[in-house]
């Protein structure tokens, strides 16, 4: 089966679920609902709150905007898929998937990264603060990571399009680049080289500034007051339940589908699969929106127009970098 006839590709992996699926969809309707208000509501929150027009929030916006754009390539798939007994998916529309999904991967990283260099200057360098992260640079650094993330993507994508592919089984419950590459009867070596060094500039490259900015940021906990000690640990809680999530279930993923992950049942591939294209969505904005103590006063000025101006004023009279929770 060549590239000009393969007309769909199957996902097997659905089968792994039985009549469990029923009740998943149910829950993945109940947990996209969830995800499109929330974090729908914390960027119409950051936009319109003057008060919180601020580095850290604009990196926060960007994170939220990445979770409706990845939910939106992932969730009305699956919730279409999950009651059928044929789980087929066109090839146009698996490559749609697969630039979505990947891009939404590289995005999340990145800002990810970000944020943790946006922590490491408001602890390590509390008065040079808005001079070297402004609300202009912040803004140019995240244009910076999307721009990155959809080029990369692109040319992964225009390498996977070449391809002539002799089979049309994918053992996923979502279209996987490297599947789909390896589907291919020939030339998928550059694919391969490609793919693999995608992955190091996806996972790697932003571990290493976060690395370093959590390094710098636990030196000046073991060497700081107790109170700087506890802003510190404060501000960083959030960000760094994020990554380690993310993290570990980007991890998971890429090892699942490169090596022999044959110990584990397919119902529990399955089901890690699932975690890692749901939780990070709901995650972040439950423990950003309900932890950060300004996301709450802007959600009361913002519920409450009366009180807005004043409370807006007294906020930004006691903004400090890296404020408590």
């Amino acid at each position: 089966m060549v590239n000009s006839t393969l007309p769909y590709f199957v996902l097997s992996a659905y089968l792994q679920l039985g009549s469990v699926r029923y009740l998943l969809v149910f829950c993945m309707a109940l947990i996209y609902a969830v995800i499109l208000v929330l974090n729908s509501f914390l960027v119409v929150l950051i936009l319109l709150s003057r008060s919180i027009h601020e580095p850290m929030y604009l990196l926060l916006c960007s994170l939220f905007v990445n979770e409706l754009y990845g939910s939106g390539g992932i969730f009305p798939f699956l919730l279409l898929q999950l009651p059928l007994d044929v789980h087929l998916v066109s090839v146009p529309f698996c490559f749609v998937q697969i630039f979505c999904i990947y891009t939404y991967g590289n995005v999340e990283f990145g800002t990810l990264a970000l944020m943790a260099y946006d922590r490491y200057l408001a602890i390590c360098c509390p008065l040079q603060y808005h001079t070297r992260m402004s609300l202009h640079r912040a803004g140019v650094l995240v244009l910076l990571v999307w721009f990155y993330s959809f080029l990369k993507f692109s040319i992964g994508l225009a390498l996977s399009l070449r391809l002539t592919y002799c089979g049309n089984n994918l053992y996923s419950v979502y279209c996987h680049n490297y599947l789909v590459a390896k589907l291919a009867c020939y030339g998928n070596t550059v694919n391969n080289i490609y793919g693999l060094f995608g992955v190091v500039l996806t996972v790697l490259v932003p571990l290493a500034p976060i690395f370093f900015s959590y390094v710098c940021i636990l030196r000046i906990c073991y060497t700081g007051s107790r109170q700087t000690r506890q802003k510190a640990l404060s501000t960083c809680a959030p960000h760094l339940v994020s990554l380690l999530n993310f993290t570990f279930g980007s991890c998971f993923e890429i090892l699942q589908s490169r090596f022999d992950t044959s110990v584990l049942s397919g119902f529990m591939r399955v089901l890690f699969s699932l975690y890692f294209l749901m939780f990070q969505l709901l995650l972040n904005p439950l423990i950003y929106g309900l932890q950060l103590r300004s996301i709450r006063q802007a959600t009361r000025c913002l519920l409450n127009p009366v009180r807005s101006s004043g409370d807006n004023e007294q906020h930004k009279s006691q903004f400090v970098p890296f404020p408590l929770l």
